[in-house]
């Protein structure tokens, strides 16, 4: 019998998802050459990546909803990264060889969670987490329970069972498949466990605590949104916008940093993101003639996704830049506030 998808958790949804999901390569690292962008996306993986990623956006509005009225768990401690100026988290190192830590990597790049971290965060995220070795039939995590541990599938086949009433016999509704996480959103909203999960054959998963989690993935997630909503307040073109837009624009953020010489994006090419320039300078240049020097605050890549049209411009990191950029479903979705204005500043590359 197919399942109401309103009636089923973003747990044992997203357990499906990775179960069907294409395997997902980690970003590309960077490159100066002319005929290539930096992360540029022209696989089917990245295409269901950002469906998955879009579901996952409802999934988890449908979770904290489902549970506005659960009780909320006793035994774990409430965790504000607002409250937390603790600098001086310590740094938790379990050791992994290279493959092991490639595949912890490919599992959480596409995460909603984990994709706007920075790299140094991700690779301080997945120094925190050790490995367990589990046996059939073993119970990993129980629905209604505390959420102790976030997990990372290694390897190994997990089912996933749901009881609608708590004294329902649990149902099987999904499963793993060699790759997935799951126990995120019971340490995020401090919730009781929506699901059961049962290791279906012999396997290894990687664990991260509960407090471990909170400290680096909520502590940094909360801190990424400050330093954007702050940055984003000096952008010309945002100021029309509220602080609620504006934060909402901070959360779609992702980070990425470029060399000098680097190629960012080139004139002709498809343009799937905008980029806003936290620190750096970059060389705009348009039919192969230097056109003007962008730095921090100035953005670029919107013509492209307000048109519908190839770049206008190539634009080279002319020193180490760290930018941001919105990918164009975002975009879409934030930007209505700001479209005026952008219309009008349609000719700036060519003035």
């Amino acid at each position: 019998m197919p399942l109401d998808k309103n009636d089923w958790s973003y747990e044992n949804r997203h357990n499906q998802m990775n179960q069907i999901s294409c395997e997902h390569s980690s970003s590309p690292s960077s490159t100066s050459g002319e005929d290539e962008e930096k992360q540029q996306p022209n696989s089917d993986n990245e295409d269901e990546a950002q469906d998955e990623i879009n579901d996952d956006e409802f999934l988890r509005k449908r979770y904290v909803n489902k549970n506005e009225y659960r009780r909320v768990s006793v035994a774990a401690e409430k965790y504000n990264p607002e409250e937390d100026n603790d600098n001086d988290t310590e740094h938790i190192f379990y050791p992994k060889n290279d493959e092991q830590r490639q595949r912890l990597r490919e599992a959480v790049i596409y995460s909603l969670l984990f994709r706007t971290l920075e790299s140094s965060q991700i690779d301080q995220i997945l120094d925190a987490m050790y490995e367990k070795d589990v046996k059939q039939g073993e119970v990993i995590i129980k629905q209604g329970d505390d959420g102790d541990n976030f997990y990372v599938i290694d390897e190994g086949i997990f089912d996933i069972y749901v009881s609608k009433q708590p004294d329902q016999t649990p149902v099987k509704v999904g499963e793993y498949g060699n790759k997935g996480s799951f126990g995120e959103l019971a340490l995020m909203y401090n919730q009781p466990r929506s699901a059961t999960i049962i290791a279906a054959t012999n396997g290894v998963l990687w664990v991260m605590k509960r407090q471990t989690f909170r400290k680096l993935v909520l502590k940094h997630a909360f801190r990424k949104r400050q330093l954007y909503e702050n940055f984003l307040k000096e952008v010309e073109i945002l100021k029309s916008m509220n602080d609620y837009e504006r934060s909402n624009v901070a959360d779609a953020l992702i980070p990425i940093v470029y060399e000098p010489n680097d190629l960012i994006i080139k004139q002709g090419d498809y343009g799937d993101r905008m980029f806003f320039i936290e620190n750096g300078e970059c060389d705009v240049i348009v039919n192969k003639k230097f056109n003007k020097t962008l730095s921090k605050g100035d953005y670029f890549g919107e013509l492209a996704l307000v048109n519908n049209e190839p770049r206008s411009a190539t634009v080279r990191a002319k020193t180490k830049a760290k930018l941001a950029y919105l990918e164009v479903e975002s975009f879409e979705r934030l930007m209505g506030p700001c479209m005026e204005l952008l219309c009008r500043n349609m000719s700036k590359y060519t003035k």
